[in-house]
């Protein structure tokens, strides 16, 4: 049921929302140039790489050395608009659609990040990674690592349709109040360190 729910609505969105796809596609490209898509490798379900699509959101700036700038100098008020309302995400629908993603499920973190989980916290690989979880509708960006993984793995042990249901339903409020999208005094989220 959860799959079959993933692939019609994944078809459904990039279907109906074609348009808005199209359109913040162009915003993407003109404000921010190409490319329009950020694609990163991240790690779904058992920890397999797969390729992450999200609409771009930060500059290219660079220091004097060649290295980009931090998050907080890259990320535009275009970006940060596109983060608050989670618009970015919209391109993950293909993800789900492959079967790479699940509309519901832990978010796909840092490949970087696997050395550093204890067993409790890689149980959070057991499950497809999702557009929304758990901890996105509990905190989101404001809570701690360890909140965020606890809020996973119990997504993981208490899965079901109706929660599946639940959270998409609350992902929509949390969504239009732009609630917990960055890390207390931080443009984006601190980087995990295996606490």
């Amino acid at each position: 049921m959860k799959r079959a729910l993933d692939v019609t609505a994944a078809l459904l969105g990039l279907v109906l929302l074609c348009p808005a796809i199209l359109f913040i596609a162009v915003l993407v490209g003109v404000k921010l140039g190409r490319p329009v898509l950020f694609r990163q490798i991240r790690p779904g379900l058992h920890g397999k790489p797969f390729e992450m699509l999200k609409f771009r959101t930060m500059g290219d700036a660079r220091g004097p050395d060649g290295e980009p700038l931090p998050d907080a100098e890259r990320l535009t008020e275009f970006g940060k608009l596109l983060r608050s309302t989670s618009l970015d995400e919209l391109p993950e629908l293909w993800n789900v659609l492959k079967g790479e993603m699940s509309l519901v499920g832990p978010r796909p973190l840092l490949m970087e990040y696997l050395p550093l989980y204890s067993a409790q916290q890689m149980r959070r690989h057991e499950v497809r990674p999702g557009i929304t979880g758990w901890a996105q509708v509990n905190g989101r960006n404001a809570i701690s690592w360890e909140e965020k993984f606890r809020l996973d793995v119990w997504y993981v042990d208490h899965r079901s349709l109706t929660l599946d249901l639940r959270i998409l339903a609350r992902t929509v409020m949390t969504a239009l109040r732009r609630q917990g999208i960055t890390a207390e005094n931080a443009a984006t989220v601190e980087r995990f360190t295996g606490k």
